[in-house]
């Protein structure tokens, strides 16, 4: 094998192994979410979520708060990669939810694959004491 050869075999090994990570991570799960009343149609969430963050390159970089018709009510952009907090939640407050809304849906973005097909549905008419949690096996189906 001549040098040219061997140089390139080493590329196309390490850029492999860059995409074997990179398909690895997958997509952002949403694990589940807590909403606390805060008052006059505001709202403070708080979303956990999980993604083998495998660096700046892929990592859970945003969720959002949107509604039926899928206005943004709020969204959350991660800063930074969790690669060693997994899973890991994060909060967000003063979200307001228009009169007669009562039925939202939590979505999750990661860096290479965008934003999940999979989001959380939440029914805010189900909060007691003004506060309502669901998780991904036993909150209300998404759609």
């Amino acid at each position: 094998m001549n040098r040219c050869t061997s140089v390139k075999a080493l590329l196309a090994g390490l850029f492999g192994i860059a995409g074997l990570n990179v398909a690895q991570a997958g997509e952002v799960e949403i694990l589940g979410a807590q909403f606390q009343h805060s008052g006059a149609n505001r709202w403070s969430v708080s979303v956990t979520l999980q993604h083998r963050d495998s660096g700046w390159d892929h990592y859970a970089d945003h969720w959002r708060v949107v509604d039926e018709a899928g206005a943004v009510l709020g969204d959350r952009v991660l800063l930074h990669p969790h690669v060693d907090e997994q899973p890991f939640t994060r909060s967000l407050s003063g979200i307001r939810v228009p009169d007669g809304s009562s039925r939202l849906f939590i979505e999750a973005h990661d860096k290479v694959h965008g934003w999940s097909a999979k989001r959380l549905g939440v029914d805010l008419a189900e909060a007691r004491d003004g506060r309502v949690q669901v998780s991904a096996s036993s909150g209300p189906p998404a759609d």
